[in-house]
């Protein structure tokens, strides 16, 4: 949205890639079309030569790859949260493992006692060697 600044004031044509790639959400290239045609600036689409929003046709094909970029959207989102559910419902746990855990604590203390470095210890724990040396200066 910052970069249509950079677009002609009136007249003149916004050469996309995709127009499902101008945006990803349904009112924003609703929103981002108004915007263009106040300033009187077509989209047109370069992989999708029907899309010319200074015709009819291509203002509702417009309006159609911005729904259906939309789905995609949410799509993806509803798939990657039941997903997770479906890992924690598992007993999965996602994320990084933590060194916070008193027992990893107290394995990085006797490690860093017996002058292992920050990395050999950060690879025995699995996580990184600044987290380590983190936890240890708490």
């Amino acid at each position: 949205m910052a970069r249509l600044s950079r677009v002609p004031a009136s007249g003149g044509s916004l050469k996309v890639r995709r127009v499902d790639r101008l945006a990803g959400s349904e009112h924003i290239p609703i929103e981002t079309l108004q915007e263009l045609d106040a300033r009187q600036v077509n989209i047109v689409s370069l992989t999708e030569p029907t899309i010319d929003t200074a015709t009819p046709m291509g203002r509702v094909l417009y309006g159609i790859v911005a729904v259906f970029a939309q789905l995609r959207v949410d799509t993806i989102r509803d798939n990657t949260t039941r997903g997770l559910d479906y890992a924690r419902s598992q007993g999965r746990v996602g994320g990084r493992p933590s060194v916070t855990i008193p027992e990893r604590i107290g394995t990085a203390e006797r490690m860093r006692a017996e002058q292992y470095s920050w990395a050999s210890i950060s690879r025995v724990l699995g996580v990184g060697a600044t987290s380590v040396r983190r936890a240890l200066n708490r």
